[in-house]
């Protein structure tokens, strides 16, 4: 069963009103959008997915609290020119939660979770070409660590990266609980006991299959634009590189350049559009509830000008 992270928080700091126009970039099982959509009866909200099952389930969702909404088959990088093209220039709110959905993790043959069996896959949108099978099979050594390193933060990516490239001269990778040996086989006892030595790693390959850090920069930067005044932007991320994006592309948008701070009165035109409303953790209360909320951290903006 999914429970969204952060619920009550995202609903209070989207400000929403009866007339918003409200966007959730990031679907899932519908949890966020259940609740926007039952406080906009004369507004509109569009809802961004590219899990062919969890727009299914969710739509039933959705029906049964009204039709004022659309879900938009799409990846959210494309947020702004799907948008467009239905007339809309403008919103009140965009919310993206960047987990991975429970049920993604829980359906074995998805391949996301590091405690099933199940193919090598990792594709949030099942007709993308690229899979985790392909890239632990067809990367060379150097873009594997590369990978492991950046995307996972993982100190042993270059013993992990050396022990798959070793394994698949025997025979090819296909399995996630067969990558999970071979992950196990190449850091030192002391690390397996300390949390699953398959996490970062996992991590890394879901990040590189769905090319999710770029596509989330690119998709962050349009929806500020997006935004009416007094509208707000919500952001749950759940590890620190998507963290780190959003909080350097929200202090580009609201900091005042240094130089700018001496003058008696900053001109008008200098003053910053945006202002960052709230940044904040789940409760020990939900995390306990929730323990997939442990790492999320939810940063709040607004445009004020």
């Amino acid at each position: 069963m999914h429970i969204s992270v952060l619920l009550n928080e995202c609903i209070e700091y989207l400000n929403l009103k009866d007339n918003s126009i409200i966007v959730d970039a990031t679907l899932g099982y519908a949890g966020h959008s259940s609740e926007i959509l039952k406080r906009i009866k004369k507004g509109f909200l569009f809802a961004f997915d590219q899990d062919k099952e969890a727009i299914n389930n969710s739509k039933q969702k959705l029906d049964k609290i009204g039709n004022n909404y659309e879900i938009i088959y799409s990846n959210f990088v494309n947020m702004k020119d799907k948008l467009k093209e239905k007339n809309i220039e403008k919103v009140d709110g965009i919310l993206f939660d960047l987990g991975v959905s429970s049920p993604q993790l829980d359906e074995d043959y998805r391949g996301f979770s590091f405690h099933n069996d199940s193919p090598l896959d990792m594709r949030m949108d099942t007709e993308s070409k690229l899979t985790a099978k392909d890239i632990v099979n067809n990367y060379s050594k150097e873009e594997l660590a590369n990978i492991f390193f950046k995307y996972g933060e993982e100190k042993y990516a270059r013993s992990i990266a050396e022990g798959i490239i070793k394994y698949r001269e025997t025979k090819e990778i296909e399995t996630t609980l067969e990558l999970v040996e071979i992950i196990k086989n190449n850091v030192p006892e002391k690390y397996k006991r300390e949390k699953h030595p398959a996490r970062k790693v996992f991590q890394a390959l879901r990040i590189e299959v769905n090319n999710e850090l770029e596509v989330f920069e690119r998709a962050l930067k349009d929806a500020l634009d997006l935004l009416s005044i007094n509208g707000r932007i919500c952001v749950i991320t759940f590890h620190s590189l998507e963290d780190k994006i959003c909080k350097k592309i929200f202090n580009e948008v609201t900091n005042i350049d240094d130089t700018l701070k001496k003058l008696p009165v900053i001109p008008d035109e200098y003053l910053p559009h945006y202002k960052v409303v709230k940044v904040l953790e789940p409760t020990n209360d939900e995390i306990l509830k929730n323990n997939r909320a442990r790492s999320a951290k939810l940063r709040v903006i607004e445009k004020i000008k």
